[in-house]
Formats: C-alpha cells, sequence, structure tokens
C-alpha cells in the first residue's frame, strides 16, 4: 500500500499547501518546525538526564521503545497505513541513518553543555544545502547559502572562545568530535526528512521510524542494556513523548516547505538548548557563546526573509 503525499484535507481547492487562501506564503510550516525543534531540544535535555545516570545505548533504546507504543494508537487511528517496499527503504534508511546520528549526539552531549553541543552540529545544514542539491534536485539560492554561512561563523566564535579558555578536558574533545561526526549523519537525515515527509504520512513516519530505530538497538541489548531506575525512566518516557510530538511538528513541516527555506530554523535550537541546559543542569554562556549566537539569529533571519513557500501539493520523488 502506497502512502499518500499528504492527508486530502490539506489538499482542498483554493487551498493548496503552503499557502493561504489568498495566495500569501503561509508561515504554519515554518512554526511547525520551530515547535519540533523545541520539543526536540527538550528531548535531548531530558536524555541527556537519563543518559548520565545509565548510560546513552540504555536511554535511547527505551525512548524509541516507548515512542513506539505511543504512536501505535495514533498509527491505529490513521487507518494503519503501510508503506509500499520502495517507500520502507527509505524508512529503513533513515532509521539507520539517525540510529548513528543519535548514538554519536548524545555520547558527546553528556560530555559538554548543551548549548555547546548543538552550536557545534549546526555545521550540519551547510552540508544538507548540498545534499539537497544533489538528492533532491533543489536549486541553492544565495540567500540560503549566506544564511548558512553565517550560521557556521557564529559557531566557530563559539568553538573558538571554549578551546581559547582551555576548558575542554580529553572527555570534552571526544564528546566533541563525536558531535561533529552525528553532524555528517544529521546533515543526510535532513535531505531524507524531506524526501520521507513527501512520501508519506507523519503518522506513518513516526510510527516506523521509532520501531525500526528501537530494532536497530535492540540487536546490541545483550552487551549494553542496564536496568533503569525510576527517575530516568521517567526522563525518558518524557523524552519518548517530545519526540514523537517532534516528529510529527517535522514531517508536517518538511511536507510544505523546501528544505532551504527551512534549514536556517534549525539554528534557533541554540536558544532551547541553552534554555534547558540552564533549567536542568545548569549550564551557563559565556561572552563568545553569546556572541556567536548573534551571528545565527542574523543568519536564520537572512535565510527566512522572502522564503517561498511551495504553492502546490509535492510530486513524489523517484525512488532510485
Amino acid at each position: 500500500m502506497s502512502a499518500p503525499a499528504a492527508p486530502d484535507i490539506e489538499s482542498s481547492p483554493g487551498s493548496p499547501l503552503g499557502l493561504h487562501p489568498a495566495g500569501r506564503p503561509s508561515a504554519l510550516p515554518v512554526l511547525a518546525v520551530i515547535a519540533g525543534i523545541a520539543t526536540f531540544s527538550a528531548m535531548d535535555a531530558m536524555i541527556k538526564g537519563a543518559g548520565l545516570a545509565v548510560g546513552v545505548y540504555t536511554a535511547l533504546l527505551l525512548r524509541n521503545l516507548f515512542g513506539t507504543v505511543l504512536t501505535f494508537p495514533l498509527w491505529l487511528s490513521a487507518g494503519r497505513p503501510l508503506p509500499s517496499r520502495a517507500v520502507l527503504k527509505v524508512h529503513a534508511l533513515r532509521a539507520a541513518i539517525t540510529s548513528a546520528m543519535a548514538a554519536l549526539f548524545f555520547y558527546g552531549l553528556v560530555r559538554i553543555p548543551m548549548a555547546e553541543g548543538i552550536a557545534i552540529s549546526f555545521v550540519s545544514p551547510i552540508i544538507a544545502l548540498y545534499f539537497a542539491a544533489l538528492f533532491l534536485g533543489e536549486t541553492i539560492r544565495p540567500r540560503a547559502v549566506v544564511a548558512s554561512l553565517l550560521g557556521i561563523l557564529g559557531v566557530l566564535v563559539i568553538t573558538a572562545g571554549r578551546l581559547g579558555s582551555g576548558a575542554y578536558s580529553d572527555e570534552a574533545i571526544a564528546g566533541t568530535a563525536a558531535i561533529l561526526l552525528s553532524a555528517v549523519f544529521y546533515a543526510m537525515n535532513l535531505v531524507l526528512q524531506r524526501k520521507q515527509a513527501l512520501l508519506a504520512r507523519p503518522v506513518e513516519i513516526a510510527q516506523f521510524q521509532n520501531l525500526l530505530v528501537t530494532l536497530i538497538f535492540l540487536v546490541f541489548s545483550p552487551w549494553l542494556a542496564v536496568m533503569p531506575d525510576p527517575r530516568s525512566l521517567l526522563l525518558i518516557l518524557a523524552g519518548a513523548v517530545l519526540a514523537t510530538c517532534a516528529l510529527l511538528f517535522l514531517s508536517w513541516g518538511y511536507a510544505r516547505a523546501e528544505t532551504q527555506v527551512l534549514l536556517p530554523i534549525e539554528y534557533t535550537g541554540f536558544f532551547w538548548a541553552a534554555l534547558f541546559g540552564w533549567l536542568m543542569f545548569g549550564e551557563r554562556l559565556d561572552l563568545a557563546t553569546v556572541a556567536g549566537t548573534i551571528l545565527i539569529v542574523i543568519g536564520c533571519w537572512t535565510g527566512a526573509r522572502n522564503a517561498r513557500v511551495e504553492s502546490q501539493v509535492p510530486r513524489k520523488p523517484p525512488l532510485t
């Protein structure tokens, strides 16, 4: 059973996806992606807390297991959409990339402050711009490139400030390297997220993403799994709820706007990471981090100005 590109209610005559009835670009896809990034940042804080207590592997395994259970009723109520073999391959590929990305990212995040971890991961959108051009055939507009370069410059300022202070231990260096490698997988994930959103509904994506990632992590359970304490279980459950909500928000938004329109919005994750890092772990910002943030804000503003949201229902790309 092949999945439709989007629910029928969204493609009613006179109100094409991504547009107001009057034909003006809609802000809803952008707002959906902002909401998705905010909830993902809150999830990061929950899983970091659990990872510090029971290890990254157990926290990620249980988060995706809980997520599978949480999305199952939604999947049933949506009519139990099943992907075709070709679409299932896309689900499986993104699940494999997500598994590697998440393991590396949280390995790093338990070793450095959240805001720094998110800032370092911002190298991924600039990589994703070119992945989008290569795999999705999108045309890279100059405004999108300028926005991403400003974001990268902000990240360099933050990282230079941290290195200059001499505050990096061996553990922090290992964490930084892991997050940089995770950023490469995240760039692939961003592009696949767009392709996947054109092929399947958000509920189907959430269900199969959680299920397939859980199965991948289960392979390593005999060697890595540990019994979590009650507090860690609550943190992981909260993380699963937040991750499921984020996946639904992002799938909805990425189905209705181009990747390069939404990529600069990824930089808002820094603000949420700084907020949750301060609330949960007492992490504080330094001057270099603030300066880098200002550059990131300018980059987001530059990329968001006059952003063109697609005016028609996206056609399914070929699965090659």
